[in-house]
């Protein structure tokens, strides 16, 4: 068995703007952040976009799963997620997670549709191989940081530090393949290895 996820992978470049969006946030908060915050901070070559969770999986599976989402996508037109919002779940006044996501305006248009779509799909394919199903919609969105605890100060310092104001253009992240990506808990934190990359229809 390992433990594994369907995602998109970012570009380095991407990465690297990523990083520096971090940077920017961290050192505007380090004057404002309460002792009563615990938080931590991805790694950007950790970051990606999880279109499912698979959970433990039998490695035998690996390979029909392949198989199977291949067939799928190659009707499926590849497409890109505009990052140009800052965000938090639940909500950025006591955000348990940090992330930089689409637009709203984005969120209603046609796009997004078709990545949702993309994901029913994905979600239909897994449930036929035996996968748990997961009711919840795609939230398009990168983890920067995930906050353990103090999130309301958290929100607070953030509100405060002037970040939200500031207009936030990382260009766009590529949706024109999914991974699966293995991943192993280590002491240093969770280790990802990619088995495969199933590319989608170039429009």
């Amino acid at each position: 068995m390992i433990r594994a996820f369907l995602a998109v992978e970012l570009s380095e470049d991407l990465r690297g703007r990523i990083a520096s969006v971090q940077e920017d946030v961290k050192a505007s908060l380090l004057r404002e952040l309460p002792r009563a915050v615990r938080l931590s901070w991805v790694r950007p070559a950790s970051i990606h976009l999880t279109i499912k969770f698979l959970g433990d999986m039998d490695e035998q599976l690996v390979e029909p799963l392949r198989e199977a989402l291949a067939e799928i996508f190659k009707d499926q037109c590849a497409m890109s997620i505009p990052l140009e919002r800052l965000g938090g779940f639940p909500s950025l006044h006591a955000p348990r997670v940090l992330w930089v996501g689409a637009p709203e305006s984005w969120e209603q248009g046609d796009e997004a549709k078709r990545l949702a779509a993309l994901h029913e799909t994905v979600e239909r394919c897994c449930c036929f191989l035996g996968f748990a199903p997961d009711g919840r919609p795609l939230s398009p969105h990168l983890t920067l940081a995930r906050i353990k605890a103090g999130w309301r100060e958290f929100g607070q310092a953030l509100a405060k530090s002037g970040v939200l104001d500031r207009p936030l253009s990382l260009g766009s992240l590529a949706v024109d393949s999914v991974v699966l990506m293995k991943s192993e808990l280590k002491p240093t934190g969770s280790v990802y290895t990619k088995l495969w990359d199933v590319p989608l229809k170039q429009s």
